[in-house]
């Protein structure tokens, strides 16, 4: 016998499984919680100054800004957890891979994508100075502060709404094709980066993150990749040899840059490939069901 609030905190979110009106409704609370996060912010700048407030009030405004659409979705799941049943946000559907292969080849996989994505962003005009600015105090700061925010808070707060809730929710309540929930969920993600220079790349990161959840349904697997494409651009901020480099067309030069750059699409088609052999055991992914609280007493 399985006890109410007995599992873990991905769990909570099992049995709300939003369609299209419910990842709308999320963004909504979503907005809510910037405009928590925005006002926790400027306090926090008034009582220690702009410079330390700035550096320490992340920490409090960007997860405060998931708390609004986790609250919502957690209370949503509960309602329906005892007649309804629920869908994982996180699986393990990783043969005939395997858990060490897999985690290869999304590293590989989101630094590839990660190199030719930033050539395409860079055909955009320049980044206004104040929006440049702020990217570069999120990784050219104070490193542990920016780790905390840029490398854990954000991977684990964005997926959990992008993948887990949003194109878990696209797949299975929707009637949309799983090649359009990916690129949908893509979207929302690229939306929520607010400009074109983050968004791009992100839309594009997206469908890679996307296609990997949907053939796996493993939420930590797309951690991990936007782990290791925010912690690279962390730890580039703070090599000195690249602080004046806008791409990497400034440090590669041609013809090497465009050998670097078809290898690295070359490279994201393979990873592509590969998870192609991982074997659907649903058209709408292989994200494991599970049977409502009630179902679950009864066993």
């Amino acid at each position: 016998m399985r006890k109410r609030g007995n599992y873990k905190f991905l769990g909570k979110f099992s049995w709300y499984i939003p369609g299209v009106g419910g990842m709308f409704g999320l963004l909504a609370w979503l907005l809510v919680g910037a405009l928590l996060g925005s006002i926790a912010l400027l306090i926090i700048i008034g009582v220690f100054g702009q410079d330390a407030g700035t550096e320490y009030g992340n920490l409090i405004s960007y997860p405060l800004m998931f708390v609004p659409p986790m609250l919502y979705a957690a209370v949503k799941s509960n309602s329906l957890s005892m007649t309804e049943s629920g869908v994982k946000l996180d699986s393990n559907n990783l043969a005939p891979l395997g858990a060490v292969l897999c985690v290869v080849l999304v590293t590989i996989g989101t630094l590839a994508i990660g190199f030719w994505a930033e050539a395409i962003s860079s055909l955009l005009p320049a980044m206004p100075p104040i929006l440049e600015e702020a990217l570069k105090s999120l990784t050219g700061g104070n490193f542990i502060l920016n780790f905390l925010c840029v490398s854990i808070f954000a991977p684990v707060c964005e997926e959990w709404l992008c993948r887990g809730m949003v194109l878990r929710g696209l797949l299975k309540r929707s009637r949309i094709k799983p090649v359009w929930a990916i690129v949908i969920s893509a979207l929302f993600f690229a939306l929520i980066h607010l400009n074109p220079w983050q968004a791009i790349p992100a839309f594009l990161f997206g469908c890679l993150f996307g296609y990997v959840y949907y053939k796996t349904g493993s939420l930590k697997l797309t951690m991990l990749m936007h782990f290791v494409n925010n912690t690279f651009a962390l730890v580039c901020g703070h090599i000195s040899a690249l602080e004046d480099m806008n791409t990497w067309a400034d440090l590669i030069k041609a013809p090497l840059y465009y050998i670097v750059l078809a290898s690295t699409v070359i490279i994201t088609i393979l990873v592509v490939l590969a998870f192609r052999k991982i074997q659907l055991k649903d058209p709408t992914g292989n994200l494991d069901e599970i049977p409502s609280i009630f179902e679950s007493n009864e066993v």
